[in-house]
């Protein structure tokens, strides 16, 4: 987000990302303007998808209660819905890949928290912090 200024008293705030359907109209509803474009190559679509799954699952780890908690999620299900329609994958593949994921890693029932491993084999997402 960048702000640049505009003619009169008023300031540009640049976003430059993708944005639900409904913000152009509130904006324009608190008398404001903006400026929208419609993505039309799927491949944008998909990357700016991406970012903004990553946005809002950044802003659901930051939450500081219950109803918070509730309304990131859902922004985060929205983001994941579209994508997943977007690249056409159906519930029952999303089921299939949830259950087989399970049934590879397990759950989180047991609260197991990893200090460390020897083992070469063990892939995560995050980076290993220290030897």
């Amino acid at each position: 987000m960048t702000k640049q200024k505009g003619s009169g008293n008023t300031r540009k705030v640049f976003y430059n990302k993708l944005v639900r359907d409904n913000i152009k109209d509130k904006i324009e509803k608190n008398g404001e303007s903006c400026e929208i474009r419609v993505i039309e190559d799927a491949d944008e679509l998909e990357q700016e998808l991406l970012k903004k799954v990553s946005e809002e699952a950044s802003a659901l780890s930051r939450v500081a209660s219950r109803d918070e908690f509730l309304g990131e999620y859902a922004d985060l299900m929205v983001a994941l819905d579209a994508l997943t329609h977007l690249l056409e994958f159906s519930e029952a593949d999303i089921r299939t890949a949830i259950e087989e994921n399970v049934a590879k890693k397990g759950l989180y029932k047991n609260r197991h928290f990893l200090h460390w491993s020897d083992a070469g084999d063990y892939k995560s997402n995050e980076t290993p912090q220290g030897t």
